[in-house]
């Protein structure tokens, strides 16, 4: 049957069957992506209409908006100059430094003409890489809006990585120009970036013609004569700088990033121009129902995808101050600790929409509960959750503190937005605590047979999440320099299948929620069964007495795998008393094996006072693993706390 045909009867079944707004929504996304997104293309400023919306005549490769063209920084700054140009732009919050700092659209125009200048006095232009390796300040967005700009190409890679990882990344990208600065600072510790990034340059293959740095008088900085550049006197150099938009065509790249936890060749997800900013537009109107002229607050870091798509781009393009944050969540502006501060900015800022992750929740539910009651929140409307699975415990705990809606979301670097969750801004939906929520409108989601490819349409089938083409827009182009790559990683892993693997378990309940079960390569094999970390820790967390917990497949010589439990718990007697510690370990290997049998069981519980993460608040899962296992648990140098994977040697030894 032909398409107009295959809608026709579909729409017969609607009038049967009344769907609701949302459903229908969806429906339209799928099933007529072009006259969709033909709509969604109108929420940002084209200089040159689309002449195609899609062009999906090479699959997997999707191409939005053919002939169109614009720019990602006059979407997210000059169209908002006329009617808020006075309004807050960029909130800039440091509790490391004790710095708070705003910037109007106007303010905001200025600074980035002034580096997008400096840029072009270093050479840089159309099509050139800036890879950026900076610390959460203001200069970082500015750098990232002033390439986008003028066309060029940026990459921005977490601060602190090491030297190797960094070079790695700059022989990938050969960037023009690197924009770094001194230092950062975690917790009051000073971490010093230029001596990282002076050997990431000796060793790497490719030498960039130059690097600009902002002095933040924390370290000192040896400058290299002809390569290294002051920012604060070529800034002035160019203080009334007048640099115009270059219009870009659609497909045009906007940016690459790394994914987290890459092993070998750095794989670059490539992100095109206008898919990106119509799919961010959308997002923010359909999504997070964020309004023009209000304050959105992400606890992200702008070295990963939250960072670019929901402190930078996204709130700005929507005509919202964005709050950008550097320091802990429960660190206040005068460096003393504050488990509130995150609610104090909330209330001084008056922010409607905030964006964080399930594992700061967990450790703010450390803190004083009377926190949450202090300061006034009234103008808060939603707290979103994402990064990991969010469990009911902690979910649960948050929403009724805050006495908002807390809404789950899952997606990826790949993805560039939510791929589930609820959308809000269509329809007023019910999200469940464990699930992140529906398919978001352009994502064909489905759940296939790892094996068969058959896909499972029942409830609590558990398969592989998968997306069917053409993705949508915002979604990655391909990996950079490398379509090959990006073909064989990503769309031919389900036998008989070209179909987008998510590398995720799931399943699907009865209303169609879907529940995320950990990954397809982080799966453990106890005695040929096949278990996943997930439902594990989803039913350790449940336990009262439980903060956080991390589960890890072990090698074992008679099982292969069995399954093992690294457990923060609530009261520290379980951490000094033996007696108090075997009672707890008893306890959940129970619960695990009354819930989920006792194959589930893991073979050990063990108590630690924090388990190793990254800075932004991902559990280091394979790092442990491989202490378990006495291998080398590789680069660490995104860990927050490295004492605490000693922690994990220690309770191993004892």
């Amino acid at each position: 049957m032909d398409r107009r045909g295959k809608v026709a009867g579909r729409n017969h079944r609607r009038r049967q069957v009344p769907m609701s707004r949302y459903a229908e929504f969806y429906r339209r996304s799928i099933e007529t992506p072009e006259a969709f997104w033909t709509e969604e293309s109108r929420l940002i400023d084209w200089h040159t209409p689309p002449q195609q919306i899609l062009d999906a005549g090479k699959p997997p490769f999707a191409n939005w908006f053919v002939g169109g063209r614009t720019n990602l920084c006059h979407n997210a700054v000059d169209r908002h100059l006329a009617t808020r140009g006075d309004q807050p732009a960029l909130i800039f919050v440091s509790t490391e430094t004790g710095t708070e700092k705003t910037f109007s659209f106007k303010e905001l125009h200025v600074e980035v003409q002034r580096m997008a200048a400096s840029f072009i006095a270093l050479g840089v232009g159309r099509g050139d890489r800036v890879l950026i390796y900076m610390p959460m300040v203001p200069e970082a967005a500015f750098a990232m809006l002033a390439c986008a700009r003028i066309g060029a190409i940026h990459c921005v890679v977490f601060g602190g990585f090491a030297s190797v990882s960094l070079a790695s990344r700059i022989d990938d990208a050969t960037p023009k120009l690197i924009v770094s600065a001194d230092a950062g600072s975690r917790g009051g510790k000073v971490l010093p970036y230029k001596p990282l990034l002076d050997e990431a340059i000796r060793i790497s293959r490719h030498k960039p013609a130059s690097v600009l740095l902002t002095d933040r008088g924390l370290a000192p900085m040896d400058l290299v004569e002809g390569r290294d550049h002051l920012a604060a006197p070529l800034l002035e150099a160019h203080r009334d700088a007048q640099v115009p938009c270059t219009w870009l065509d659609a497909a045009d790249i906007s940016y690459t990033i790394y994914t987290s936890g890459t092993t070998g060749k750095p794989k670059g997800v490539q992100r095109d121009t206008g898919g990106y900013a119509v799919a961010l537009a959308a997002s923010m109107k359909h999504i997070f129902d964020g309004r023009a002229g209000e304050t959105y607050f992400s606890t992200s870091d702008i070295g990963w995808v939250v960072g670019h798509s929901y402190i930078v781009y996204g709130p700005l393009i929507a005509g919202m101050a964005t709050l950008m944050y550097e320091g802990l969540p429960t660190q206040g502006l005068d460096g003393q600790p504050d488990g509130g501060i995150w609610w104090r900015l909330v209330e001084k800022y008056k922010v409607t929409v905030m964006f964080s992750a399930p594992t700061a929740v967990r450790v703010l539910r450390k803190q004083d509960p009377a926190l949450l009651k202090k300061y006034d929140l009234s103008s808060l409307r939603a707290l979103f959750l994402a990064g990991e699975p969010l469990d009911e415990p902690t979910g649960r705990w948050i929403a009724e503190g805050l006495g908002v809606p807390v809404i789950d979301n899952y997606w990826q670097t790949e993805s560039g937005w939510p791929i589930l969750t609820v959308a809000n801004g269509v329809e007023a939906t019910p999200s469940k605590f464990g699930s992140p929520g529906i398919p978001m409108y352009g994502f064909n989601v489905k759940i296939l047979h790892e094996s068969t490819g058959e896909e499972l349409t029942g409830a609590h089938e558990k398969g592989v999440v998968v997306i069917e083409g053409p993705t949508p827009p915002g979604f990655m182009q391909t990996i950079w320099r490398d379509d090959e790559r990006f073909v064989n990683t990503y769309w031919k892993t389900v036998p008989g299948k070209l179909v987008y693997s998510t590398f995720d378990w799931g399943i699907r309940d009865e209303d169609g929620y879907f529940y995320i079960l950990g990954r397809t390569d982080d799966v453990i094999n106890v005695a040929g069964h096949r278990l996943g970390t997930r439902e594990i820790e989803e039913c350790v967390s449940g336990h009262a007495g439980v903060a956080e917990v991390a589960v890890v497949g072990v090698a074992d010589a008679l099982k292969g795998q069995v399954a093992m439990a690294f457990v923060v718990p609530k009261d520290g007697a379980a951490l000094a008393d033996a007696a108090a510690a075997q009672k707890l370990e008893g306890d959940i290997m129970k619960r695990v094996a009354d819930q989920l049998g006792a194959l589930a069981r893991p073979s050990r519980v063990r108590f630690v006072g924090a388990l190793p993460k990254t800075r932004s608040g991902k559990l280091l899962r394979r790092a442990i693993q491989a202490v378990c296992e006495q291998r080398d648990p590789g680069d660490l140098t995104t860990m927050d706390d490295p004492a605490a994977l000693q922690q994990v040697r220690q309770v191993l030894a004892s």
